[in-house]
């Protein structure tokens, strides 16, 4: 449409494109409620608190609308699903942009996985917005399957799907001045660029953030958070599957802060999204436990426009994007109706994209292992476990007293202590690392994934080595996944052939195969709710404190494989 187009419609002088009558308009900056029609031009709101004529006109009588919603930071992969189907799963739900950083699938496919995830983002129903993955690998500690230094980012800096630089998650890199991570940051200068800083404080936060830093989302305590918020950060909200923040920061979300707090999913799996939801699951959680209405929503949709720069929506006003949810109570938060960029959201929309094809096939190759790879050598009993916290991605760093039996530290279930494993999957050096973990209260048998975050090897947890063995060598035949294997045999496994990361299937099929998987961990007598995304975090070595690559075990508190 043209700009005189619109000009006309939003004076009267020509039917709106679209008009939206008989609900009220939540305002973000005032917080009144508007009456009066919303006129919209093509993807443009040109009107609201006036009557229009429309050429398609919508009665939305008893309806509140809000803005859009703004997913900050995620990554897509952990949806488990394409970008397509993810688009399909949370657009109905109100959330309308996503700032995605898709280093998963970077870690594993380098370049191609990110222009993979700019191509889908031109042909979604909602605005997906890739960040530029910062750290590929996340650390020298690992060996992912490709490598992006500041040359190969700038090479995807112009589509028009970009803001700017995703979590810079090698914070001691920034603080030590790292070459890789200074040029990185200088190529970026200017750009947004992406936190990434758990429990990072004092001075050493003040060096993290002058380097350019501008929002984050790893803050697991009011006060960490109360910090940042204080040296300029925007501070994001995050609930995802396994790091769940938003009790322990609801209190900080005020009519004072919200204009500098925003919402993130960071990583959110289809069965919480089927059982719980998404942003909405966020807005109607937050509201229950005591915040401002309008700093939600305010936190959900305008306070994220403003921090990463997208000046053209966040607010229902004319010459804004025509985001909008239409809510029959605000407090539930359950949509019923969502426009993304002033098309409807139903099935039509969805099946009017065009869908290309995934990259990151045939991506596992791992060595065939055999019982004997899960030993675990050593000759004195002091040991360090890495020790789970349900519901954080931090882990305690453990010591155990666990006595060599020849020469092999077994796993010892009445302790809880079960061998976890990473043995690489690109085909570049065959590395296994092992080591213990506590938490998983499992008893027998094994699990194993290829999400690992971030470079995602294969990562495993038992009581078995053969079951161990089994679980393993299975990934490499399904192309990647999930797998759980008791008494040598497998019972449930959900395939992701797309780096190792993705389904090919709906999320309705992804949702019914976790199911499946989740109920299976439990025979196992696996204790976690969600033992698989807690799988895959084990094996970061950028959150404290006690990690596992296939480089060994990780301090991170001192950044050294152990």
């Amino acid at each position: 449409m043209t700009l005189e187009t619109r000009i006309q419609q939003a004076r009267g002088e020509m039917p709106a494109d679209l008009v939206l009558r008989g609900a009220q308009v939540l305002c973000m900056v005032t917080g009144s409620y508007i009456q009066g029609d919303v006129a919209i031009c093509g993807d443009t709101i040109v009107g609201i608190g006036a009557d229009y004529d429309g050429a398609q006109v919508i009665d939305l009588s008893g309806h509140i609308l809000v803005p859009g919603f703004i997913d900050t930071h995620l990554h897509i992969e952990s949806s488990l699903v394409t970008p397509f189907e993810f688009d399909r799963c949370v657009a109905p739900r109100g959330v309308t942009t996503a700032i995605c950083d898709p280093h998963e699938i970077a870690n594993v496919a380098g370049s191609a996985g990110i222009r993979y995830f700019q191509d889908a983002a031109t042909r979604t129903v909602m605005d997906i917005r890739v960040n530029l993955s910062s750290c590929v690998p996340s650390t020298h500690m690992e060996t992912a399957g490709a490598a992006l230094d500041a040359q190969d980012l700038l090479a995807l800096a112009d589509h028009p799907s970009v803001i700017g630089l995703a979590e810079f998650m090698n914070f001691p890199g920034v603080i030590h001045r790292d070459p890789g991570c200074m040029a990185k940051l200088h190529a970026f200068a200017g750009r947004h660029i992406d936190g990434h800083a758990p429990l990072l404080s004092g001075r050493d936060l003040n060096a993290y953030v002058s380097a350019g830093i501008r929002t984050e989302h790893e803050s697991t305590t009011a006060d960490e958070a109360r910090e940042k918020l204080q040296k300029g950060l925007r501070c994001l909200v995050r609930e995802g599957s396994v790091s769940k923040d938003m009790v322990a920061l609801a209190p900080l979300l005020t009519p004072i802060t919200a204009p500098y707090m925003c919402l993130c999913t960071d990583d959110r799996n289809p069965l919480d999204i089927a059982e719980h939801g998404h942003l909405d699951h966020m807005i109607r959680s937050l509201i229950a436990m005591g915040c401002d209405i309008l700093s939600v929503y305010r936190a959900a949709s305008l306070s994220a426009a403003e921090a990463f720069g997208l000046k053209d929506r966040g607010q229902i006003a004319p010459g804004k994007r025509a985001d909008i949810v239409a809510l029959p109570d605000l407090a539930q938060c359950r949509a019923n109706l969502v426009l993304c960029g002033g098309r409807v959201v139903d099935d039509a929309a969805f099946a009017a994209r065009e869908l290309i094809a995934p990259v990151g096939r045939n991506s596992v190759h791992a060595p065939q292992v055999s019982a004997q790879n899960f030993r675990h050598a050593g000759n004195t009993a002091d040991t360090p476990v890495i020790g789970i916290v349900e519901g954080k991605i931090i882990t305690r760093h453990l010591r155990e007293d666990i006595l060599p039996q020849d020469g092999d530290k077994r796993p010892d279930p009445a302790r809880d202590l079960a061998r976890v494993a990473v043995v690489e999957r690109h085909g570049k050096n065959g590395n296994i690392a092992t080591g213990f973990v506590r938490g998983f209260g499992m008893q027998t048998g094994a699990i194993a994934a290829t999400v690992a975050h971030d470079h995602h090897n294969i990562v495993a947890v038992g009581v078995d080595y053969d079951d161990l063995a089994l679980a393993v060598n299975r990934l490499s035949t399904i192309e990647g996944g999930f797998v759980v294997v008791r008494h040598g045999q497998v019972v449930a496994e959900l395939p992701l052939p797309v780096a190792g990361l993705m389904s090919l299937d709906s999320y309705e099929q992804v949702h019914a195969r976790l199911v499946t998987l989740r109920a299976a961990a439990k025979t196992l007598g696996v204790t976690l709710e969600e033992p698989f995304l807690q799988l895959a975090f084990i094996a970061l070595p950028v959150i404290p404190h006690l990690k596992i690559t296939d480089f060994g075990m990780v301090d991170v508190d001192r950044f050294e494989v152990i």
